[in-house]
């Protein structure tokens, strides 16, 4: 585990390296009597694929909403590129360059995979007829289908809808939307979770191959498996907070177990100031 790790839980918020994409430092987050987050950090960094892993109720939802710009968290600080970052809603996220590939996809299923790739963001045509609201059609078309080839897609961008594709092809889809327009971060979550073991694959091939343009990927599955086969580093969460960092090298299957559930204290230390006398729930 990196020696370097320390939980600003009780403490000063603590400035993240200067390296990383996206980090947060002493986030806090309740409801009501229940804490879901005591004092999480959490970073990632630029061309790097970071899992992120915890048992039920150890806080990645939480935690995800509040990289995403979808919760404000009640203490502690985001960092985008070192910087602090306070997002008031996923808009603000956006604007940063961090794009979040939910689980449910978020995709129109009646509509093609090139609209939904534009969704909200749709390219209009240059001159008078842009102004009267006509889209660029041909340009949006060539540029999925780009996103589409770089990223191993299958998808037909002249295909109807996307609710007559494979779950793959529809993931596909929804990644290639999150890279296209990411600059920072993109944040995968469960994105193999419905999927067979050949979309598997295909899906955890796209996500190297995201990290390889120069983003910062954050992985966020219960299967170990996909963990092990595709991350760079690996942030556990235990009961609301980081517990762990571990490199590819360091990671096994039984060492992230132990670490999750606290199984074994010798094989994965707990960080120093985590705050014990916090015994509040977690979500």
């Amino acid at each position: 585990m990196n020696s370097d790790l320390r939980s600003s839980a009780g403490g000063a918020t603590l400035t993240p390296p200067g390296d990383t994409a996206l980090s947060t430092r002493g986030i806090r987050v309740s409801y009501g009597h229940v804490h879901a987050l005591r004092g999480a950090d959490f970073d990632c960094r630029p061309g790097e694929v970071t899992a992120l892993i915890g048992d039920n109720g150890a806080g990645k939802s939480t935690l995800v909403k509040v990289l995403s710009g979808a919760l404000t968290p009640d203490d502690g600080q985001v960092f985008v590129g070192g910087a602090p970052f306070r997002a008031s809603g996923p808009t603000d996220a956006q604007a940063a360059g961090i794009e979040t590939v939910w689980q449910d996809l978020a995709l129109a299923p009646d509509m093609g995979p090139v609209a939904n790739m534009f969704l909200g963001r749709e390219t209009r045509r240059k001159g008078i007829l842009g102004a009267l609201g006509f889209l660029d059609n041909r340009s949006m078309a060539a540029t999925a289908q780009r996103e589409f080839a770089q990223l191993g897609v299958t998808a037909d961008p002249r295909r109807g809808s996307v609710s007559d594709m494979s779950g793959g092809q529809r993931q596909g889809v929804a990644v290639a939307r999150a890279v296209s327009w990411a600059r920072t971060v993109v944040l995968l979550d469960e994105p193999t979770a419905a999927l067979g073991v050949v979309q598997t694959k295909g899906v955890l091939d796209m996500v190297r191959r995201v990290a390889d343009r120069g983003l910062a990927v954050v992985l966020i599955s219960h299967n170990m498996s996909d963990v092990l086969s595709v991350a760079d580093r690996i942030e556990v969460l235990r009961l609301g907070q980081r517990v762990a960092s571990y490199t590819r090298q360091e990671a096994s299957l039984e060492l992230l177990v132990s670490t999750m559930t606290g199984g074994g204290a010798s094989a994965a230390p707990s960080i120093d100031s985590i705050d014990s006398t916090d015994t509040g729930g977690e979500r």
